[in-house]
């Protein structure tokens, strides 16, 4: 699967760039994807303005709903947010950042997580891929 990376941060592209392609390499996808890497300030402010809610969150995703254009959409992902998570679950930063970036892309794809039955059906695709790039959850 092709991904295209956006850094709006001033973290460094090369490790999140590596990572994204160890995750999505194993993904038989003919549509690309975005992915841009945000500030706290500005995942808030896309929050705010989409979802009508006046706080920052990790990841957004929005489906390309054009046609003609052969992407799935765009994800956006704080990397400030998912460094604080990381540490919450006392994982690393890259499985953070894979699994916000799975969520994502899967959020693209359909899944969704309103229901029990939905989260685990979600819940366990992620896990599918986020194991296929070594990124397992370790337990506490």
């Amino acid at each position: 699967m092709k991904v295209n990376l956006f850094n709006q941060t001033e973290h460094s592209m090369d490790e999140m760039k590596n990572l994204m392609k160890r995750i999505f390499k194993h993904i038989k996808e003919k549509q690309t994807m975005q992915i841009i890497f945000v500030t706290q300030e500005e995942i808030h402010r896309l929050n705010k303005t989409y979802r009508n809610m006046d706080k920052p969150t990790d990841v957004l995703s929005f489906v390309n709903d054009d046609p003609m254009d052969k992407s799935l959409g765009d994800i956006f992902i704080s990397v400030e947010q998912a460094t604080l998570q990381a540490e919450e679950y006392g994982h690393s930063l890259d499985r953070e950042l894979g699994f916000l970036a799975v969520h994502g892309y899967l959020h693209l794809k359909g899944f969704d997580h309103h229901t029990k039955e939905e989260e685990k059906i979600m819940m366990n695709k992620q896990e599918e891929i986020l194991k296929k790039a070594k990124l397992e959850r370790t337990s506490l």
